[in-house]
């Protein structure tokens, strides 16, 4: 009898002290790097359990002690507390400090990119070649996202979506929607916008948000120079005060849509339209780009000038000579050709 109950203690030992060594090698393997030689990219689906993940990671042969580590996470309330998203597991990381970033959520953030003066129909196209991004808007029979539907989605208070997107760089997790970036990009340009009209110069023709951002869009078309921006500004401002046509080309273009053909015609010209400021006073009914923030501040802040004309220098800079004259404005187009000609010569000669 006494035999069996040493026996049943040794047993009952060992087992302690399996277990125990066992705890104690699970306890370890939680601040033992994990076996990645390369960064790994492992995306948790909305939710999966803790339990889910430690077997995938298993499976995959980056958490040596899944069993460990689940146990760990439940036992300090965080199993629950992981985020969904998509993480790249880093050569060095732990198995602690992984579920550390599991639960702050930080997951890979892709970047998605509007440039200055892109129409909406760019953006969209753009938006529809990113795979990190969620396609849910309606295609029109072109194959593109449908402009409509992007307004009645966004809720855009305005009768097209020309515009009503601020040019930058935006942030966003894998799985992000098109309509949800693009939110972000409505509410940055609302906010710029109020900000420029509330912030304006209020000795200027223009009565509305509106307004600014349709002058803004014409400006950010005009010129690639963010030190022109603020006197292109100020001689549309100056032409709108007189009473003349802005004749500002982009418009024209704007207005052509697929008919233009790069070049502006005598006939697009003279063919009447709501966006030819060649044949009607006054700003066109809509942005015709997406205007960048210093567009819109420009457009704002005019600089003061007496030019109503101005044409392409022709340097290699893409900078433009403003006039205030007629004359003025015939002598710079006649240096602008005058260099386009000496450079097909020198051209021709090569």
């Amino acid at each position: 009898m006494r035999r069996l109950l040493r026996l049943v203690i040794v047993f009952v030992l060992l087992a302690l002290a399996s277990a125990a060594a066992a705890a104690w090698l699970g306890l370890r393997s939680l601040d033992e790097p994990l076996a990645s030689s390369a960064p790994l990219r492992y995306k948790v689906a909305p939710g999966t359990s803790f339990a889910r993940i430690a077997s995938d990671l298993a499976s995959l042969g980056v958490v040596a002690q899944p069993r460990a580590w689940v146990v760990y996470a439940r036992w300090k309330g965080l199993a629950s507390a992981v985020k969904a998203g998509e993480y790249e597991i880093e050569p060095g990381l732990t198995p602690r400090s992984l579920l550390a970033k599991m639960v702050k959520g930080d997951v890979i953030m892709h970047t998605f990119t509007i440039v200055d003066g892109w129409r909406v129909r760019d953006m969209l196209l753009a938006l529809r070649r990113n795979p990190d991004v969620v396609a849910t808007l309606v295609t029109n029979a072109d194959g593109q996202s449908d402009e409509a539907d992007l307004v009645k989605k966004l809720g855009i208070d305005a009768p097209v979506a020309e515009g009503q997107f601020l040019p930058e760089t935006y942030k966003f997790p894998g799985g992000t929607t098109d309509v949800e970036l693009l939110a972000q990009a409505h509410a940055a340009l609302a906010r710029e916008l109020a900000a420029a009209w509330k912030d304006r110069d209020v000795d200027q023709p223009l009565q509305s948000p509106e307004q600014l951002l349709t002058l803004a869009s014409i400006v950010e078309k005009e010129s690639s120079l963010p030190e022109e921006l603020p006197k292109i500004a100020g001689l549309y401002l100056r032409r709108l005060t007189l009473g003349m046509r802005l004749q500002a080309d982009p418009t024209v273009i704007y207005g052509l849509g697929a008919r233009y053909d790069g070049a502006i015609h005598t006939a697009d010209l003279r063919t009447d339209g709501p966006y030819n400021t060649y044949t009607r006073v006054g700003l066109p009914p809509t942005p015709i780009a997406l205007p960048s923030a210093a567009a819109i501040r420009a457009s704002a802040h005019p600089q003061a000038t007496e030019a109503i004309y101005f044409v392409a220098s022709g340097n290699a800079d893409g900078s433009h000579v403003f006039s205030a004259t007629l004359q003025q404005q015939n002598a710079a187009v006649a240096r602008y050709l005058a260099k386009l000609r000496r450079r097909e010569s020198a051209g021709t000669a090569q």
